[in-house]
C-alpha cells in the first residue's frame, strides 16, 4: 500500500513493518498476517502527537479513513512518542475502546494491543509469554470486525491462538524475542 509519511516518522513505520514480516508473519503469531502483507493492505499510521487528546482525535480520523478505502484491511496506528509507559498507554487502549463506542464504531472495529513493555496480567515482566503483544513501538491495531468473523469462521480452533503462541514464545525464550526485536530495528 503506498501512502506518504514524512520523512523523519519513516523509520517507525518501517520498523514496524519489519516486525510484522520478521516476528508475526514468519512464526504465524497472527496466522491472517500473511495475507494482508501479500495483499499489501496493512497501513502504517505514525502519530506524531503525544497528548492523548489528539492521539483520540487522529484514532478517530484513521477510522474514518478505513471508512472510505475499503481496500485497505487494517491499521497499525503507531505512537512512537508519548505512550513509552505501559501504564500510561493502557489507560489510553481503555479511553480508546470506550471511544470506538461512543463514536458509533462498536462493532466495526476492535482494536488490539502492541506495547515495548506489554505484560500481561500476573505474568513477570521478564516473562516470554509477553513478547506476543510486544511491538517496537506503542501500537494500536484497528481490525475491521467484519473481516476478523470471517477469517475466525475459517479458521480451526482459534480460541487456541494465544495458547498456541505463549507456548511458543515460552519454548523459544526472552532472548530470542529480544533480538527478534532489536533485529526489526537493524534492517533500516
Amino acid at each position: 500500500m503506498t501512502q506518504v509519511i514524512p520523512q523523519q516518522l519513516q523509520p517507525y513505520a518501517t520498523e514496524t513493518e519489519n516486525w510484522v514480516k520478521q516476528v508475526i508473519m514468519k512464526y504465524n503469531i497472527c496466522p491472517f498476517a500473511r495475507r494482508e502483507v501479500e495483499r499489501a493492505s496493512i497501513r502504517y499510521a505514525v502519530i506524531d502527537e503525544s497528548r492523548m487528546q489528539d492521539v483520540l482525535q487522529a484514532l478517530i480520523d484513521e477510522c474514518a479513513y478505513l471508512d472510505e478505502h475499503p481496500d485497505v484491511e487494517t491499521t497499525l496506528f503507531i505512537m512512537p512518542r508519548g505512550f513509552e509507559g505501559f501504564y500510561l498507554y493502557l489507560d489510553l487502549v481503555d479511553i480508546a475502546n470506550d471511544l470506538l463506542i461512543e463514536q458509533g464504531y462498536e462493532g466495526e472495529y476492535q482494536l488490539a494491543s502492541f506495547h515495548p513493555d506489554y505484560c500481561f496480567e500476573d505474568e513477570p515482566q521478564d516473562s516470554a509469554a509477553n513478547y506476543t503483544n510486544r511491538a517496537p513501538y506503542p501500537t494500536l491495531h484497528i481490525i475491521r470486525e467484519s473481516s476478523m468473523e470471517q477469517a475466525l469462521a475459517n479458521y480451526d480452533d482459534p480460541e487456541t491462538i494465544p495458547e498456541r503462541n505463549i507456548a511458543f514464545a515460552e519454548r523459544k525464550g526472552t532472548q530470542f524475542f529480544i533480538d527478534l526485536l532489536a533485529n526489526c530495528k537493524k534492517d533500516l
